[in-house]
């Protein structure tokens, strides 16, 4: 009788648990308790720009020469200016302003910007060249430079701010846009789309561009605390928001002719941008992990 082998069955591995995408990302993002603060930071300074007539405790237009420079106090809590007015009422009117313009510039920026990148990307030969060669022409001032120079020719003023800060941000997101364009548009589905006569149009607007979305709200999230700091610096010079609006950048070089006497008018301020622009970064980089695809599994 022969020998039979017998063939041992390895044993049936056990099905690993599927994660969905959704849960995944929430996992990933709050992973790190400092993404969490910024989190945290972001959603009060929201919520203070959006309930702002309920919150402040004063009118943060309203003079009272006869209160000017007051100490903190307990009807003041952070002071007044030097023209009366709360402190900590301006801030929380600030909170609104820097909001307002920063997610604006953004989303003008990133409209604009993605537009021509999609197109520059996707088209190639001498659309890209002259696409790309007019955002180095930008490139080539730094940011703030071109945002001052634009703002300081333009007059000021909320709206041109927003603009200033708008134009200055395009090249960034028009040269993203561009090389996520030229790398998506190599991939399987996309010849796919195109061997059954898909128009340009449809292969740009329904198969390259939500691919590329990942990276740019990265860069969107990272550049909302960017924003609101040139913004505030905007202001600090006297080129941005006008009086008597309120933006931490101008109390911040309000507060400095009394830095002595009284340092809250420079200081509160100064620290909310800090606040604001560390929880940005902080949760654009969370944001950056969470959607990065070679993380998959992995956390």
């Amino acid at each position: 009788m022969s020998d039979v082998n017998i063939l041992s069955v390895p044993a049936e591995k056990e099905a690993v648990p599927h994660t969905s995408e959704s849960k995944r990302f929430l996992r990933i993002l709050l992973s790190r308790k400092i993404v969490i603060f910024g989190l945290i930071i972001i959603l009060l300074m929201v919520l203070v720009a959006l309930f702002a007539p309920l919150i402040a405790p004063y009118n943060p237009y309203k003079l009272d020469v006869n209160n000017a420079l007051a100490k903190p106090s307990l009807q003041h809590w952070l002071g007044t200016d030097g023209a009366g007015r709360d402190t900590l009422s301006r801030i929380i009117y600030g909170a609104r302003t820097s909001l307002l313009v920063s997610f604006v510039a953004l989303v003008l920026a990133a409209g604009i910007g993605m537009f021509l990148g999609l197109v520059a990307g996707y088209a190639g030969g001498i659309i890209n060249t002259l696409i790309m060669r007019a955002m180095d022409s930008f490139m080539a001032i730094p940011q703030m430079l071109l945002a001052i120079t634009i703002a300081a020719l333009m007059g000021g003023g909320l709206v041109n701010v927003i603009i200033a800060l708008g134009i200055s941000l395009v090249p960034v997101y028009a040269r993203l846009m561009c090389g996520q364009t030229l790398a998506a548009k190599q991939n399987d589905y996309v010849m796919a789309a195109r061997s059954i006569g898909a128009s340009d149009l449809r292969i740009m607007l329904r198969h390259i561009f939500p691919n590329c979305i990942p990276p740019l709200i990265v860069m969107m999230t990272m550049q909302l605390g960017g924003t609101i700091l040139a913004e505030a610096g905007l202001s600090f010079l006297g080129i941005g928001i006008k009086p008597p609006g309120a933006s931490w950048g101008s109390m911040v070089n309000d507060g400095y002719k009394y830095l002595i006497m009284s340092p809250a008018l420079s200081f509160a301020p100064g620290v909310a941008i800090m606040l604001v622009v560390f929880a940005f970064n902080m949760v654009g980089d969370g944001l950056r992990d969470a959607l990065d695809p070679k993380l998959r599994g992995l956390l």
